[in-house]
C-alpha cells in the first residue's frame, strides 16, 4: 500500500472514532433533556461507528500498513433542540460520505484494488447512514414542536438495537 493511501485510511480511522465520540456527546445531550429513546438511538449509532473504526484498523493491519492513532478532537456538546442535534448528525454523515468518496478516488488513482473493494462497503453504508439521519430530521420537523409527537418518536427510536457487525 502506498504511503499516501495509508495516511488517508488512518485519517478515516480517526474520523470514524470521532464519529463515535460525536454520537456519544449527542447521546449525553438527549439524556440531559430526558429523551432516552433518542439517547438510545445515538448510543447504538456510536457503537456502529466503533465497528466502522475497527474495520479500518483491521484492514490496515491486514495490509501490513502502520496504524496511527492521533488524538480525537472534542465534539460539540450542546444543542438547542433535538432537531438541531439530528441536523448536526446528518451534516456529519454527509462529511463522512465525502471523505469515503475521496478515499475511493484515491484508491482508484493508486490502482489499489483491495482498498477499492474494502471501501465499496462504506460507500453503500453511507447512503444508508445519510438516509436514516435525514429521515429522522424530517420526522422531527413534522412533529412541529408537538410534545406528544416527540414522545412517540422517542419511543420509536428507543427500540433500535445493534445488529451484528458486518
Amino acid at each position: 500500500m502506498k504511503k499516501k493511501l495509508e495516511a488517508a485510511l488512518n485519517k478515516q480511522l480517526n474520523a470514524e472514532l470521532g464519529s463515535a465520540y460525536l454520537y456519544f456527546s449527542i447521546e449525553a445531550y438527549f439524556i440531559s433533556v430526558n429523551l432516552n429513546g433518542f439517547a438510545n438511538w445515538m448510543h447504538i449509532q456510536a457503537q456502529e461507528e466503533m465497528q466502522h473504526a475497527m474495520k479500518f484498523f483491521d484492514f490496515l493491519n491486514d495490509r501490513n500498513a502502520a496504524v496511527s492513532l492521533p488524538a480525537i478532537p472534542a465534539p460539540k456538546s450542546t444543542w438547542k433542540s433535538p432537531l438541531e442535534a439530528f441536523q448536526d448528525a446528518y451534516k456529519h454523515e454527509q462529511k463522512i460520505s465525502k471523505m469515503i468518496n475521496d478515499l475511493m478516488d484515491l484508491a482508484t488513482k493508486e490502482n489499489d484494488h483491495a482498498s477499492r473493494t474494502f471501501l465499496q462497503w462504506f460507500v453503500e453504508e453511507q447512503v444508508e447512514e445519510e438516509a436514516t439521519a435525514l429521515g429522522i430530521v424530517e420526522q422531527i420537523k413534522l412533529a412541529g414542536g408537538s410534545s406528544g409527537a416527540l414522545f412517540i418518536l422517542d419511543r420509536e427510536l428507543g427500540q433500535r438495537t445493534l445488529g451484528p457487525a458486518e
